[in-house]
């Protein structure tokens, strides 16, 4: 931080910017949701269409992620921030304009673009400007506006959908973007020790990533033995793979995999991609069959996701605070446990086509994830060193995104393989299967995550397994 910054660049205002940009980001993670099936009447749109429309803006929200971290630490992150926040509002724009399915994709794919800068950012800034000891609570108050962007996407959706046209859902951004800019000038300006590119890494996620997604949402249509469904598979798990070993000898690695030689770290992004994986697919399942099963409109519908994505506002921030006091390894294993049996809970009770079964299981998977949220993301820092810290939260964050991209892809295949829209028994159908492989995955995690090393701080407040100081004890002279 530049100490001969003038005083109005103040603390408050990196928060007020960090956590609003955070908001609008998180808003359109969900706000599509509810509009999907008037799009898919709108524009003829496919299920591999609603799902382009999902993946375009998390794929390359996903693959952009580590980037934007880095060009933050490089060239300063409020600046990045600033150029990223305009991309966005302007991609946002774009989309509002579409009038048909390629171009929202397009717009959607640069959304996710600029939406990748912004969000690792947040978590920088705000760093920078909270000591080492609070950020757990800071990190909880960033959870909870996740959770309220979360909370609001669908309902927001539903409600411009039915009031104007699922345009407009796009445009709710472009305001918020622009009373964001001149806030910015008012925002501390901070680096990180890193700020490395690395574009041939970009090049070979990007199209490692394109070929496997791709394949998984054309699985259903083209065949899944099929020559290019097969081809997709083959050379984007190759280019992935190509990807690690890149990293490995790149002089400017995007991801530095002396990061994954912590085991906290590895089995925390574990968890961190498992949890997306099985929550958001649902989602993306879960508020099609509100409208297209039980015949609510897209504002009934965003409405009666609440009880679901409304709980993250009051369990993160209590979570935030816990996890300074008890750590986060508890909070995590809480959090995926509950996601767990709420999603399992979910998939058995859609075949009754009742709403008032759903509300229960809805309110355990919320107070899951926002339990979730807070604990993870410290986490994340927690076991990095400090000079990559903005890199811990591109890497956090892309993984995240990655396994939304995955659980909409496998979910909508899942569905796709058992008919799809052709009736309400074929949609019912896909939806119990894809939920019950949620669920095993959200399990998975939960026993995964009990291997998760303790942190205690050390020093300016920076964390360090538990483990290896033990080992280091065990060395030490007496």
């Amino acid at each position: 931080m530049d100490k001969n910054q003038p005083a109005t660049h103040s603390a408050a205002w990196t928060w007020v910017a960090a956590l609003v940009a955070v908001f609008m980001v998180a808003i359109d993670t969900l706000v599509v949701t509810t509009t999907l099936p008037v799009i898919r009447t709108e524009l003829n749109a496919s299920l591999e269409d609603l799902e382009w429309i999902v993946n375009a803006y998390t794929l390359t929200f996903a693959v952009f992620l580590l980037t934007g971290a880095a060009l933050g630490d490089r060239f300063g992150r409020r600046k990045v921030f600033t150029i990223a926040l305009l991309v966005f509002t302007i991609a946002s724009a774009l989309a509002g304009l579409a009038d048909n399915i390629e171009f929202l994709i397009a717009a959607r794919a640069v959304q996710g673009l600029g939406a990748a800068v912004v969000l690792p950012l947040t978590l920088t800034l705000l760093a920078s400007v909270v000591p080492a000891r609070q950020r757990g609570h800071a990190f909880g108050l960033w959870g909870a506006m996740v959770g309220l962007g979360i909370a609001l996407g669908p309902v927001i959706g539903g409600a411009v959908t039915e009031t104007w046209s699922w345009q407009w859902i796009f445009w709710v951004n472009v305001p918020i973007g622009l009373l964001l800019l001149p806030v910015m000038t008012r925002v501390r300006e901070s680096r990180g020790g890193y700020g490395r590119l690395d574009p041939v890494g970009v090049v070979l996620v990007t199209a490692g990533m394109l070929g496997i997604v791709s394949s998984l949402v054309r699985g259903n249509s083209a065949g899944w033995d099929s020559p290019s469904i097969l081809a997709g598979f083959i050379v984007g798990g190759l280019l992935v793979l190509v990807f690690i070993v890149w990293q490995s000898r790149a002089r400017t690695p995007m991801v530095p995999l002396s990061l994954f030689r912590s085991r906290g770290f590895s089995l925390t992004m574990v968890a961190t991609i498992i949890m997306p994986f099985g929550v958001f697919g649902a989602v993306f399942l879960g508020t099609q069959y509100l409208q297209s099963v039980l015949g609510y409109s897209p504002l009934e519908a965003g409405v009666r996701t609440l009880p679901w994505t409304a709980m993250p506002m009051i369990a993160a921030p209590i979570s935030g605070i816990l996890t300074d006091k008890i750590g986060g390894k508890p909070l995590v294993i809480l959090g995926l446990t509950m996601q767990a049996i709420g999603v399992g809970w979910i998939g058995s009770v859609v075949g009754d086509l009742t709403y008032s079964k759903l509300v229960v299981p809805f309110v355990i998977t919320g107070l899951g994830l926002g339990i979730f949220l807070a604990p993870i993301g410290r986490l994340a820092f927690g076991f990095a060193p400090a000079e990559l810290e903005g890199v811990a939260s591109g890497v956090s964050n892309a993984i995240r995104q990655t396994g939304t991209v995955m659980g909409v892809s496998v979910g909508g295949a899942i569905l796709g393989a058992n008919g799809g829209y052709e009736s309400v028994a074929t949609f019912v159908n896909g939806l119990e299967e894809a939920h019950l492989v949620a669920a095993c995955a959200l399990a998975a995690g939960a026993v995964i995550a009990l291997f998760i090393p303790h942190l205690r701080t050390q020093g300016h407040g920076h964390a360090v397994e538990d483990e290896e100081e033990e080992v280091l004890a065990a060395g030490a002279p007496t």
